[in-house]
């Protein structure tokens, strides 16, 4: 069994990470990254991702970066854990690969408008007037099609829950998190709501807690705005 640290920052997507081993039921270690001292950016954790980035994932002290990359790792490394739905069709795995990728590198980005959108443009009073409405705009677009998907089965593959569920809870805790209205989107409450009661989401939310505990400690806790 390989031995697994994985580098997270509270409210960031390293949440989704998190539950994939919880989910696993594998020992691993999350190492806390306090982005409020620019530690991202400290030339120990640049050996291990050079991009300042988290999730990192050690694996056996050889570190893999990008949720996608990290979550498909996962998912072949452990099938019994059933990250994604099993296949034989070359097709449809890859099409499960989008699905993740839709994630990191479609709605990511439009999370990051309307919860930092101080990284946009530097007038930080600007980037709440400009920044975030525009990123709402496109994210309601977004959920629209996600609920319509929704309504054929609690999870994104249907009756079965997988990794990019994971995902999606990241999504919605950290958008409405920071004042975005989901009223319009009740199938994607109904699925935050499920996603609350797994035990492995618990667990790595009472991970999180601890980390965001540290950090209030230090003062280095930057709530969401």
């Amino acid at each position: 069994m390989p031995e697994l640290e994985l580098f997270v920052a509270p409210n960031t997507c390293a949440r989704v990470a998190t539950i994939a081993l919880e989910e696993i039921g594998v020992p691993f270690e999350t190492t806390l990254i306090r982005t409020a001292a620019n530690q991202q950016n400290s030339p120990e954790f640049l050996k291990i991702n050079p991009k300042g980035k988290v999730p990192a994932l050690l694996i056996d002290g050889a570190p893999l970066t990008e949720n996608v990359a990290i979550l498909s790792w996962l998912a072949a490394t452990y099938p019994e854990a059933h990250l994604l739905p099993e296949t034989d069709d070359e097709l449809a795995a890859l099409k499960q690969t989008a699905d993740l990728a839709f994630w990191a590198g479609t709605v990511h980005p439009v999370v990051t408008r309307i919860a930092m959108p101080m990284k946009m443009i530097p007038d930080a009073a600007q980037s709440f007037e400009i920044v975030r409405p525009k990123g709402v705009e496109d994210m309601n677009k977004i959920m629209k099609m996600i609920d319509t998907r929704l309504q054929d089965g609690p999870w994104w593959y249907g009756e079965t829950w997988s990794i990019v569920d994971g995902y999606l809870y990241w999504v919605w805790g950290r958008i409405t998190g920071v004042g975005y209205d989901g009223t319009a989107f009740p199938n994607v409450q109904k699925h935050f709501e499920l996603s609350n009661a797994r035990p492995a989401v618990q667990r790595a939310m009472a991970r999180e807690e601890v980390n965001i505990d540290v950090l209030k400690s230090e003062n280095l806790y930057m709530p969401p705005r």
